[in-house]
């Protein structure tokens, strides 16, 4: 019996080689999470034994191939080095983000596990020398034997016991891990979400001489929704669009896809589910109490809360050519919120809800490019809600607005009349490398080993708030809504949302 053993991060494969008879069979025991799986490969057949419902291929193994280190190779969700050596700047980061994480745990973890891995490599290395031993028993006497035996029993019981204590340190390391946030920007302000920096104000607050609408109002005098009919088929926070509301979601989706495609992106339409691995390597909580997710039960399965998920999961596990960077992608999908916790006036109606329609930019980059790419993602959201002639501020969000995945987010919030207030309606996030290592996305780099991209995602069109937004910029005084002139060649034509006949 040969062993071998390959370390991928904290988690591990084991191969056996094993001899019978002339017949050639290797085992291979991987853990992952916890959870464990055997493939046996016999002589050149390459017949495959399944003992678990969990396949080892997301680590690279294919089915009647023997482990090897590749680009579907998962990776730890952090650099533990890195952190270990920046532990008070994580700190730092976690305090001015107020999350529920600890750095000094993840690095005491880290330091077990090294600790038990070392020991566990030199626990082997005595089992393999006692089995070389084992083969010139001939030569030994009886108690030589017996000793050598016994010796065996011993190494072979105490390494099953690391491997136990290693896996739940590397279990608790790796949810650990998980809660650490990505690091801050150093020009990011400090604080709430009161604190954000305005960096710009486009346009100016329109001006009426009749008593302003909602948008609520006006898509009930107009016929453009249907609450309380949705609320009794899927529940609150559901809706129909009706009449020139539905061409308007359309319009607005051809229109944003028309310009994110001319400026270089591909378009996409992706699906609604995804596996609770890309969700969580996106840096979302797939399942618990305070998530946002939809989860499918019995499955793996996520409904999407942005395309920025399947997006990401769309290159996860590959190792990309630096000549393809930056890849731009831009993608219409339906987008599925929980929303718990979200009540008050200011999110009636269209402002919140549990299913919406979305264009989202998301950008693959270089992690040298990745600032810049982030001021251009912010530039084309500007040009593109300054030509619907919105009035609207452009935000530099503060360090306990961050999403754990975000380094750097934009917002821009548009005046909204019917509210009285300014309602969000984008964001830019620059998540660095936050998500790719997560989702092990590399690129192949001229020195040394394989580096990982930077991932940056904004919105190019969030449906629902846009329709708000219009209606309530664009009433007139007579009942009617004017259609911004960029969308009028996805409405055939119209001009306006005229008002009912009394």
């Amino acid at each position: 019996l040969e062993s071998e053993r390959h370390d991928f991060g904290v988690g591990f494969v084991s191969n056996w080689r094993i001899w019978v008879e002339g017949l050639t069979m290797q085992a291979t025991r991987v853990y992952r999470n916890g959870i464990l799986g055997f493939c046996l490969n016999m002589g050149s057949g390459r017949r495959v034994l399944e003992s678990c419902r969990w396949w080892p291929e997301c680590w690279g193994i294919k089915r009647g191939s023997p482990p090897r280190r590749s680009a579907r190779t998962r990776c730890s969700v952090v650099d533990f080095r890195f952190v270990s050596a920046n532990a008070e700047l994580y700190q730092e980061t976690i305090r001015n983000r107020k999350v529920d994480a600890d750095v000094h745990q993840v690095v005491g973890l880290y330091e077990e596990f090294k600790k038990l891995r070392a020991e566990e490599s030199q626990l082997r290395s005595a089992r393999n020398e006692n089995a070389g031993q084992m083969k010139k028993m001939k030569a030994m006497t009886a108690e030589e034997r017996e000793q050598c035996i016994l010796e065996g029993k011993e190494l072979k019981a105490r390494i099953a016991e690391l491997e136990l204590e290693l896996q739940r340190v590397e279990t608790s390391l790796n949810e650990e891990a998980a809660k650490l946030p990505n690091l801050i920007h150093p020009d990011a302000p400090i604080g709430p979400e009161e604190n954000a920096a305005v960096l710009q104000m486009v346009g100016s607050k329109p001006e009426f001489d009749f008593e302003v609408k909602s948008h609520l109002e006006l898509g009930e005098a107009l016929d453009l929704f249907d609450f309380e009919n949705a609320a009794r088929v899927a529940g609150n926070k559901f809706y129909y669009l009706r009449n020139e509301a539905a061409l308007l979601e359309l319009a607005l989706i051809s229109w944003a896809l028309s310009k994110t495609t001319a400026l270089g992106f591909t378009p996409l339409i992706t699906p609604d589910l995804a596996r609770e691995s890309v969700v969580s390597g996106c840096g979302y909580n797939p399942r618990g109490s305070s998530s946002q997710i939809y989860s499918v039960s019995d499955s793996d399965l996520c409904l999407v809360g942005t395309a920025e998920i399947p997006l990401g999961g769309y290159y996860a596990d590959q190792i990309l050519d630096p000549k393809d960077l930056p890849i731009k992608m831009a993608a219409f999908s339906h987008c599925f919120r929980q929303e718990v916790g979200a009540a008050g006036a200011v999110t009636r109606g269209l402002y919140r809800v549990h299913q919406f329609s979305k264009v989202e930019m998301f950008v693959i980059s270089h992690p040298d490019q990745s600032d810049q790419i982030h001021q251009e993602l912010r530039k084309i959201e500007e040009d593109m809600y300054e030509s619907l002639g919105l009035h609207f501020k452009v935000l530099d969000m503060p360090t306990e607005d961050l999403g754990n995945p975000a380094y750097r987010k934009f917002d821009i919030e548009a005046w909204m009349p019917g509210r009285g207030s300014y309602g969000e309606i984008s964001s830019a996030s620059n998540c660095t490398d936050f998500q790719a290592r997560r989702l092990n996305i590399r690129f192949r780099a001229s020195q040394g080993e394989n580096q990982f991209v930077h991932t940056l995602n904004a919105t190019a069109c969030a449906v629902p708030r846009m329709i708000v937004a219009i209606l309530e910029n664009f009433q007139q005084s007579d009942g009617s809504v004017v259609i911004p002139e960029v969308l009028r060649p996805y409405m055939g034509g119209r001009t306006k949302i005229d008002a009912l006949p009394a």
